[in-house]
């Protein structure tokens, strides 16, 4: 992984003298090789010292076309560089870094427009001229935090083999490694499973994952959404019908049941079948035999029966909606997926997986800085995994640079119940308004404290206050 800051040289000697504190960090600053490029070399002598104090270590450059060089030809974790540069600038050391650098663009004031030009082409973050060494400490310090989190993701990544992944299902957590566990323990049987869960939480993908893992593989799996087809035609796409057994039927058609002979059926939504055909279906399952509407003729069938839903079903069983009996038939095992809220620590691992995913589809080749990923985290996934889906899907789409930051999932503020959804009334007090306002102000400016301090109407040293109460970094 490699870095990027770029370093405003004489502004920083007013604060070198406070202590400095570094965040705690997973991976040892030892690892974490850094160059620092200024063509003031009383900075880079000065950075240098600063960061070597703090166990990092640092080569300084005040050649700036020797700095190209070095980018080009070695990996560095951190890289630190002045805007402003003969021959070789600061934005042409941002374009020439490796795919998974991240750049702080540190500029002059009214040098606004080189900072968005910056964070297009994938800066990690940029600060105004001037700025205090606590402002670029901060920077410094959530960029060390991002590779760690990088370096998490990656070594989860890694760990995702046949034992924790089946047919795209992607998990680490206890809960969902006990769905791993039950879904090898199934697949060797032809037991009649049962999957519940919330939506979007991935019961078909559990269900193509028995059948793949099973015995039946090379057979058909059908899937059917019961709640899709029409209470009057559902008996139809379930058992068949001959031509003529009732208005519209021009030609025989064959069921699901008799399409999946010698494979997998998964009912899906099974609680929204009708009350009335529950009882034939029953009778399929004791026989596993099938009559075709209009037909005289039994058939007998070999299918593998999955169900799924994402109600109750002891709720229905108790309000007389769904047979007990057929329950029983169809739960010989039942597997229960979590919710997404409840599986956090996938999410890393998941936001990695589509983001490649939808990539390859766009023929891009985008990656989630580590303040996204705590964003991602951090929400709450009504929709669970599904959702998680589709709000990358629609970050990607609509950004303008391969490197996406928590900005690009401001819409996400509007769905979850995080606290930037809060709004005035009620009981909410002064200080959480405050607290959301400020957090969007900075967000819309990109986190320039400055322009933000202005925005807000107060100055630097309240705003970094606030900041440090509300813990908004």
């Amino acid at each position: 992984m490699t870095f990027i800051i770029i370093l405003y040289d004489k502004h920083i000697y007013i604060c070198i003298r406070r202590s400095i504190k570094f965040t705690n960090i997973n991976l040892p600053p030892e690892d974490i090789k850094i160059l620092v490029v200024d063509d003031e070399e009383n900075s880079t002598i000065l950075l240098k010292k600063v960061l070597e104090k703090k166990g990092f270590n640092a080569i300084t450059q005040n050649d700036s076309k020797a700095a190209l060089e070095l980018i080009a030809n070695e990996d560095f974790d951190i890289i630190i560089s002045d805007l402003q540069m003969p021959d070789v600038s600061g934005i042409d050391l941002l374009k020439a870094k490796k795919e998974d650098t991240l750049f702080i663009m540190i500029t002059g004031f009214g040098s606004i427009d080189s900072a968005v030009e910056a964070m297009k082409l994938g800066a990690y973050d940029y600060i105004s001229k001037p700025f205090n060494l606590e402002e670029f400490i901060l920077k410094f310090d959530k960029a060390v935090d991002n590779i760690a989190l990088n370096a998490q993701v990656a070594n989860l990544r890694s760990q995702v083999d046949e034992t924790s992944s089946f047919s795209s299902i992607i998990g680490k957590s206890r809960k969902m490694l006990h769905v791993f566990d039950m879904i090898k323990n199934v697949s060797r049987t032809d037991a009649n499973v049962f999957i519940e869960g919330a939506s979007g939480t991935g019961k078909e993908l559990v269900a193509k994952a028995i059948h793949y893992n099973s015995s039946r593989a090379n057979g058909p799996f059908i899937a059917v959404n019961c709640s899709a087809i029409p209470d009057n035609l559902l008996e139809s796409e379930l058992f068949g019908h001959t031509k003529g057994a009732y208005t519209g039927a021009i030609e025989a058609q064959k069921g699901v049941f008799e399409l999946a002979h010698g494979g997998t059926l998964l009912l899906d939504e099974i609680a929204e079948m009708p009350y009335n055909l529950q009882s034939k279906l029953l009778r399929v399952i004791e026989t596993w035999e099938i009559k075709p509407l209009g037909s005289d003729k039994v058939k007998k069938i070999d299918v593998r029966l999955l169900s799924a839903t994402n109600r109750t079903i002891k709720e229905m069983i108790d309000e007389k909606k769904f047979r007990e009996d057929l329950f029983y038939r169809i739960a010989t095992v039942t597997i229960s997926l979590p919710p997404l809220n409840e599986r956090k620590d996938d999410i890393p691992l998941l936001a990695d997986h589509f983001i490649k995913k939808i990539s390859a589809k766009m023929k891009r080749n985008v990656s989630l800085k580590g303040d996204a990923i705590e964003a991602l985290t951090r929400h709450q996934w009504k929709g669970n995994v599904r959702e998680l889906e589709s709000v990358i899907e629609r970050a990607v789409i609509s950004s303008d640079t391969d490197m996406l930051g928590k900005h690009y999932f401001r819409f996400l503020v509007s769905n979850g119940s995080d606290e930037e959804t809060l709004t005035p009334g009620g009981n909410m007090e002064l200080k959480d308004l405050e607290k959301v306002h400020i957090r969007k102000v900075l967000e819309e400016n990109g986190w320039n404290k400055l322009q933000a301090a202005k925005i807000l109407g107060i100055d630097r040293k309240t705003l970094y206050k606030k900041i440090k109460e509300y813990e908004l970094e």
